[in-house]
């Protein structure tokens, strides 16, 4: 999971949207919780004043007989209503009395049961029986006593008095009737015991499901141009031609597309203009090569002409040498799909037809997206050398987990460690080579590395126990998306 949320964006979209909203909801429940407790409070409190209101109006104006009826027709879940023939003037009596009228199950509700609240002051505690704690959650009774109500509260012409069971939630009232009994009404429903219900828990889910689907679109808007650039960035790196990468989304995608799309042209025309001042340089190198050729025929001496005639050879043939190196180079060719296996197959194949002591080990077929006639350059070079200096080669193709190795082992005397970087350098040759013949002008493990380095590859050289080991790597080529 901490593997997944580093690598992937989307993963780390989503993550800070969902703790945003989980943020913004906890803030939200905070500051809202306390004010829809006491919205909640004030209406159940009005609902209550009005019910009873009415109640008492009704008993005004029955019969005595049927005012028991009445009473227990009009109670609730949450409230019951009796009679009594005193003012209940103790407080903490009368909230004893309320629990034990709501703890009784209601006549055509026998399921329903309420428990009486244990309560803390010393009456209750003097009280011959004990009663239960309530399922409303009810605190230890208030200390407070009846509270008169005032005209613009009670609307009615009855008195009344009130009182909470509870600091928060349960509530009663007492109401004088003309006939000198007391209506009285005890109110108590259950707290919730927490904010998250399954309609709260419904609406965060889906909220975070509609946010965690935009962070997936979003996070692939971001990463689609990026994996693009990555991928477009690698296939350059390679030489491969890339087409220019679409220059359009936001600013910021859409500048860095604009400033890799000129980097690629900056970069073919670096390669081209020093690709034709090389040109021009050889071009302008042939007139005073062909004077000085013409000039050492008249020279008397024949040792010294002979020796003039060589060194003027040499030059030519190392300035050709070095512009071929420079047009293998600029040279654009197109990248496509191919089996690698046997492409060096076919090298080993052909040297082997012309009398050379070439063997390829049997690989599996290995298809990768390359410039097949400058790896077969590459590859024949380094064969070329091992037989040439290693009597034999030995060639393998073997794929690996970060891309293909190519192996070319030969039987010869090995190269001195100290110059393993030398050998890559152009016209840097060995004076004391593995062979008696020198040959060449130093510019085959040259052209041989820049290939391969083209190509995102490696080159490296390991003196075995018998002779020298080439070991070529090729990345694993990625499709530009």
């Amino acid at each position: 999971m901490k593997r997944w949320w580093k690598r992937s964006l989307a993963a780390q979209f989503i993550g800070l949207m969902l703790l945003a909203l989980a943020l913004s909801q906890a803030l939200s429940f905070v500051t809202s919780w306390d004010e829809r407790g006491k919205a909640l409070q004030a209406a159940a409190k009005a609902e209550f004043f009005s019910r009873t209101a009415s109640l008492a109006t009704l008993l005004e104006s029955i019969p005595t007989a049927f005012r028991k009826d009445v009473l227990d027709a009009s109670g609730t879940a949450y409230s019951r209503f009796w009679l009594s023939s005193q003012d209940p003037v103790d407080a903490s009596m009368w909230r004893q009395e309320a629990w034990a009228q709501l703890s009784k199950p209601m006549p055509n509700m026998k399921a329903l049961k309420f428990k009486m609240a244990e309560t803390a002051n010393s009456a209750a505690a003097s009280a011959p029986s004990q009663l239960e704690t309530s399922p409303f959650h009810a605190l230890a009774a208030p200390t407070d006593s009846w509270t008169t109500l005032s005209p613009h509260v009670w609307t009615v012409p009855q008195p009344a008095k009130f009182l909470y069971l509870s600091h928060s939630n349960g509530m009663g009232l007492a109401v004088g009737l003309s006939d000198g009994t007391w209506l009285n009404t005890a109110y108590a429903k259950p707290v919730p015991n927490s904010i998250w219900n399954v309609q709260s828990l419904s609406s965060l889910g889906i909220t975070a499901a509609i946010l965690s689907l935009i962070g997936v679109i979003v996070s692939r808007q971001i990463a689609s141009p990026m994996r693009r650039l990555a991928v477009a960035a690698e296939a350059l790196g390679r030489g491969e031609s890339v087409q220019p990468l679409p220059e359009a989304g936001p600013d910021d995608i859409r500048q860095t597309a604009e400033a890799f799309n000129r980097m690629q042209c900056r970069l073919h025309r670096f390669v081209e203009d020093r690709t034709r001042m090389l040109a021009a340089i050889g071009h302008d190198l042939r007139t005073p090569l062909t004077s000085l050729r013409l000039r050492a025929e008249f020279v008397a001496d024949p040792d010294v002409q002979q020796k003039m005639l060589a060194t003027i050879d040499e030059i030519q043939t190392m300035t050709e040498a070095a512009l071929a190196f420079a047009r293998e180079e600029g040279t654009v060719e197109n990248t496509r799909a191919m089996n690698i296996s046997a492409l060096v197959e076919s090298i080993c194949d052909d040297m082997d037809e012309l009398g050379q002591d070439v063997k390829f080990l049997e690989s599996e077929k290995i298809v990768y997206r390359c410039r097949p006639d400058a790896l077969r350059r590459a590859f024949r070079n380094l064969i070329e050398n091992a037989v040439r200096y290693g009597e034999r080669a030995r060639v393998s193709v073997r794929k690996r987990h970060d891309g293909i190795g190519i192996i070319v082992e030969d039987d010869g005397p090995g190269i001195p460690e100290s110059a393993f970087e030398d050998v890559f350098a152009p016209f840097f040759r060995l004076e004391q080579s593995r062979n008696r013949e020198t040959g060449g002008v130093g510019l085959g493990l040259s052209i041989a590395r820049a290939i391969i380095h083209h190509h995102g590859g490696e080159i490296a050289l390991f003196n075995g126990d018998i002779g020298l080991k080439v070991i070529v790597t090729l990345p694993a080529a990625q499709r530009i998306a």
